[in-house]
């Protein structure tokens, strides 16, 4: 009975040991649950809280890039108007006519180039096949000064190679002159503008004499305004003239090309023409 009775004893001690046991399990279970779940949590804040510093950085950005613009804009405006309205109209002027002209004549140099080894090789097999008529035609419905140069000369083979190379040769000059027109007024501006700047120097360094003399005292704020609308005019007029300077320097370089391969077509011409001569003869 004693032994039963330890036995019994025994199995409920052991029984509530396990209990013990597998309840103290189950609560650190949870606890490391509730410990996970609170670090993911906190985890997920701090991305949002790393996020949103990111996007109103990038949206900061770009209202400062945008305000810049602005301002940039604003700035050349009251610039144009410190620079006194009169004098930064005339360099405005300058600029535009020039670029238009400048414009102009790029498309019309551009409409000008010729393959002139592919026309070459056109009037030659014309000439081969159906005599000076239908190198003629070739040239008349080829669009360029080589091919008008060629037009000429072929229209009076009747007349003689001299004739024809001398016609080439006056009729060239006089699509060279063609090439460079209005060139000068692209020259004018680029001169006229700086011009147009130290003049306003000079009148603004006037203006601030003036003032000097009419208040009898030597003030920097009195100087300060005509010295700024001088260099504002000066700095003006030098961007204009170097704007307009590069695309004059770019279209003599186009019309110098254009010139080089009108020589060359014209001499490769008259040797065309006496090959034709000698296989008639």
């Amino acid at each position: 009975m004693k032994k039963l009775l330890a036995l019994l004893t025994l199995a409920g001690i052991l029984t509530l040991g396990v209990s013990t046991s597998v309840a103290q399990d189950e609560t650190e279970a949870v606890d490391e649950a509730t410990t996970t779940e609170q670090a993911e949590d906190s985890a997920k804040a701090e991305q949002v809280v790393e996020d949103q510093p990111e996007t109103s950085d990038a949206e900061a950005e770009a209202e400062k890039e945008e305000e810049d613009n602005k301002a940039l804009h604003q700035q050349i405006k009251i610039k144009f108007i410190e620079g006194s309205p009169t004098f930064m109209g005339f360099v405005l002027v300058a600029l535009i006519l020039g670029l238009a002209i400048a414009f102009e004549r790029i498309i019309y140099l551009n409409l000008a180039s010729t393959n002139t080894k592919k026309l070459l090789e056109k009037v030659e097999s014309a000439i081969n096949e159906g005599g000076v008529e239908a190198a003629k035609d070739v040239c008349r419905n080829t669009r360029g000064p080589i091919a008008s140069i060629f037009y000429q000369g072929l229209d009076r083979y009747d007349a003689g190679i001299d004739v024809v190379e001398k016609s080439v040769v006056s009729y060239g000059s006089v699509q060279m002159g063609l090439l460079e027109r209005n060139l000068t007024w692209i020259a004018l501006f680029i001169g006229i503008a700086p011009m147009l700047g130290f003049m306003g120097t000079v009148i603004g360094m006037i203006g601030a004499f003036d003032a000097i003399e009419a208040a009898g005292d030597i003030n920097p704020s009195l100087v300060a305004g005509g010295i700024k609308v001088a260099l504002i005019t000066t700095v003006s007029g030098l961007i204009v003239a170097v704007i307009l300077q590069v695309f004059y320097n770019y279209i003599v370089s186009k019309i110098d090309g254009i010139v080089n391969d009108m020589e060359d077509a014209s001499i490769s011409l008259i040797d065309i023409l006496n090959e034709y001569n000698n296989k008639k003869a």
